[in-house]
């Protein structure tokens, strides 16, 4: 897992991108569509500026009484956020998360976003062999029953 580039991981992303103008309410609507817990923000070259997760939402604006129909995305978003080569292995990312204590890092190639890496990508194929092994102990069940 840890030898994993980060670009493999994200080979399938289409990173979900929006202009910092939107409203945090506008911004929370495309992440619950897209079914993402952050999203990238980026100018009219499509240049990285900006990144808002969840947390953002729920501590720059819901525990701050704001009103997310009215706040724009760059008031609240981190901007200019620390990014990630897509050549780097993803053992790299996963050090690089729990140093900054984050959770989410835009994977960005020349200024542009190509994808965002986050802390539950690593659960990726433990999760399948998980799975594997409860389904093994399910044929096992029933072939000795």
């Amino acid at each position: 897992m840890p030898s994993r580039t980060i670009r493999r991981i994200i080979e399938q992303q289409t990173p979900l991108t929006t202009p910092p103008d939107i409203t945090v309410a506008e911004a929370a609507k495309r992440m619950k569509q897209a079914r993402v817990g952050a999203l990238i923000a980026v100018d009219e070259n499509g240049k990285l500026t900006g990144i808002f997760t969840e947390r953002d939402a729920l501590f720059r604006v819901m525990a701050e009484g704001l009103d997310p129909t009215k706040v724009l995305l760059s008031q609240v978003m981190t901007a200019n956020p620390q990014t990630i080569g897509p050549d780097r292995p993803f053992a790299h990312a996963l050090h690089f998360m729990y140093e900054g204590g984050f959770r989410h890092v835009p994977v960005v190639e020349n200024g542009k976003p190509l994808g965002m890496i986050s802390a539950r990508d690593a659960l990726g194929p433990e999760l399948q062999q998980f799975e594997d092994e409860l389904q093994d102990r399910e044929r096992i069940g029933n072939i000795l029953a």
